[in-house]
């Protein structure tokens, strides 16, 4: 029951873009929210209350008062939403799990400036590049910058009129070729400003203005015979080269580029993003958003893009994304929906990256909390197999024989995807002659599930018949009987392609050779077809074993039994002695036991 009126408060809300705030009855702020249109947005949470997820209704049932805040442009309560979420952190918003302090790679305002990393942005009129969400990738970019170029470490006041004074002298670095040594003037600042220029570039990600440069002075060294200079300035064009194969991804050509994709499920979303400069990704990082509601993947992955071009100082005017975002955005930014060429790879190779972690981070949630990988997996078994509840108790039959001979029948149980062995069973079949597995079925499924009725017992969600349509249809035949028919869902699986029969339906069902739930099936398959032949070889093996004996006549089965405890085999039996035989047979049984194996010799 509301608190308010909110067909009195909708009419003081206009139709413009803004803000809107949601305040439960103790004043606490619970939700912000973003719209093009504010009254239509507030509204459809009241006027279509019945159409909404669970989540959003509870929210919808706190709410007792609405502020508002107009804005000129989308784009603006775009960004109002995303400062007042982080500012007020309301418990039904998207919670941005990712909030660390990245380094940058700094410039530093000074005479002969030093590059190094920071995690501390300082307005002073230094150049910052990044921030870097790899801290790795910042480490080799340094590295190789340093190896390329000489420069200076140390934190001296390097003014003109302290060198000029001789307050400094050279270090370590200096005697080592790290450093030119500046400090004493060994070293002229425009010398020490072209090398800075090269890094700008590398940092720019035009790693290919560098190299060019690098073969101009190749070139120019080789004209004057300066082999020596000429083979230094090679090995850094080769480092360079090397670096720059392992960076580009795509044509150069594309040179500021923001790039984003998203997964999510019902609880989390991964948003990826990648900054491509002149075919370079220079910056890379993945978001884990925790849902507080039903977002929507445009909605979140909006929000999202505003974070982190904000977290990352992103000035780029063009940004790739896996589907259109229906937002305003001032008209020197453009979103693209790519459909082939090399942005769709770029594209793709983010959404490879965001799928990975993703993977990883749910694999992470499972082994801390079994339950939420049981959940996951019977959410999506319920979803792939098209049934209206999580198949938690999954049961499935096999039948073996040999030429028809020993038939019998196996069913095996999973309970939550894993087996439960003390569930497993077998049936020696009764009422078929010969070689009949549909029969066979039919038999099995009906013993079983009458034994479980008369008991009380529990229903599967969902049976298994290892089989084609035959073997399911004979199986659906005793379910029918039965009258259980449309309690469970069952399936058929037939080996050869792997296909999923339903009842009735003459199209089968093909799952991804990958799919969790076709591995899951396919894992009962295995194990009642395993379950099975051990049980068909044991019978087997005792049957033809017991029989030779008991095919004597004169001999009965309580006699067959007492021999094979005295003597182990009949083997044994056969070599035995009359006087040996004599403790467990008669004269009579004991003539007609060596007439039978002289029969069978001479046979």
């Amino acid at each position: 029951m509301q608190l308010f009126d909110y067909k009195e408060e909708l009419k003081k809300i206009p139709h413009k873009p803004g803000v809107y705030q949601y305040y439960d009855k103790d004043n606490e702020l619970i939700y912000i929210g973003k719209a093009k249109d504010l009254r239509n947005r507030v509204g459809s949470y009241f006027i279509n209350e019945s159409q909404l997820n669970g989540k959003t209704r509870v929210l919808v049932r706190k709410i007792n008062r609405i502020s508002f805040t107009i804005v000129d442009t989308e784009i603006d309560a775009w960004l109002l939403e995303n400062n007042l979420i982080k500012k007020y952190k309301p418990r039904y918003n998207v919670l941005l799990k990712d909030d660390k302090t990245y380094p940058w790679i700094v410039i530093k305002n000074e005479p002969f400036p030093r590059v190094f990393w920071t995690r501390q942005y300082v307005k002073d009129g230094s150049k910052y590049y990044g921030p870097y969400a790899s801290v790795g990738m910042m480490h080799v970019i340094l590295d190789m910058i340093r190896e390329l170029f000489p420069l200076r470490t140390c934190n001296l006041n390097l003014s003109a009129s302290n060198i000029a004074k001789g307050k400094y002298k050279v270090c370590l670095e200096y005697q080592i070729g790290n450093c030119k040594g500046p400090c004493e003037g060994f070293q002229e600042e425009d010398n020490y400003q072209e090398n800075l220029a090269d890094i700008k570039d590398i940092l720019n990600g035009k790693i290919a203005v560098v190299t060019n440069k690098i073969k101009e002075s190749i070139q120019a060294a080789a004209v004057d015979l300066n082999f020596e200079l000429a083979h230094q300035l090679k090995s850094k064009l080769d480092k360079l080269s090397n670096y720059q194969s392992k960076s580009t991804v795509v044509n150069s050509s594309i040179t500021n580029v923001d790039v984003f994709s998203i997964a999510a499920d019902d609880s989390h979303a991964f948003v990826n993003y990648l900054k491509v400069v002149h075919g370079v990704v220079t910056q890379t990082q993945t978001l884990e958003m925790k849902k507080r509601l039903d977002e929507s993947e445009e909605e979140l992955l909006a929000l999202a893009i505003l974070e982190i071009r904000n977290r990352f100082k992103s000035t780029s005017k063009e940004i790739i994304v896996p589907f259109p975002i229906d937002i305003e955005t001032d008209t020197t930014i453009k979103f693209v929906v790519p459909k082939l060429g090399e942005k769709k790879n770029l594209l793709e190779l983010s959404m490879k990256n965001v799928a990975y972690f993703k993977k990883e981070r749910m694999l992470q949630y499972e082994r801390l909390n079994p339950e939420v990988k049981t959940d996951r997996l019977l959410t999506q078994m319920q979803k792939d197999l098209r049934m209206n509840v999580l198949p938690r108790h999954i049961e499935c039959f096999d039948n073996s024989n040999i030429q028809g001979n020993f038939p019998v029948s196996a069913i095996v149980v999973f309970k939550d995807g894993r087996p439960s062995k003390k569930d497993y069973r077998h049936f020696n079949v009764k009422t078929v002659v010969g070689p009949d597995d549909f029969a066979t079925m039919e038999e099995a499924v009906f013993r079983r599930y009458r034994r479980v009725l008369d008991e009380e017992g529990e229903l599967p969600q969902l049976i298994v018949i290892d089989g084609g349509k035959g073997q399911l249809g004979a199986a659906m035949k005793s379910l029918r009987l039965l009258g259980i028919s449309r309690q469970v869902t069952v399936i058929g699986i037939a080996k050869r392609l792997e296909e999923l029969y339903y009842p009735g339906d003459q199209y089968p069902l093909y799952l991804d050779k990958k799919s969790e739930t076709l591995k899951v099936i396919q894992h009962l398959r295995d194990e009642a077809h395993r379950f099975g032949i051990t049980f068909h070889r044991n019978q087997r093996s005792r049957k033809t074993f017991v029989s030779e004996l008991e095919n004597i006549p004169g001999i009965g089965k309580t006699s067959v039994a007492n021999l094979l405890k005295v003597f182990k085999s009949t083997k044994r039996v056969k070599e035995a002695s009359d006087e040996e035989l004599s403790e467990v047979l008669n004269l009579k049984q004991i003539r007609a036991l060596r007439l039978y194996f002289t029969q069978q010799t001479i046979g």
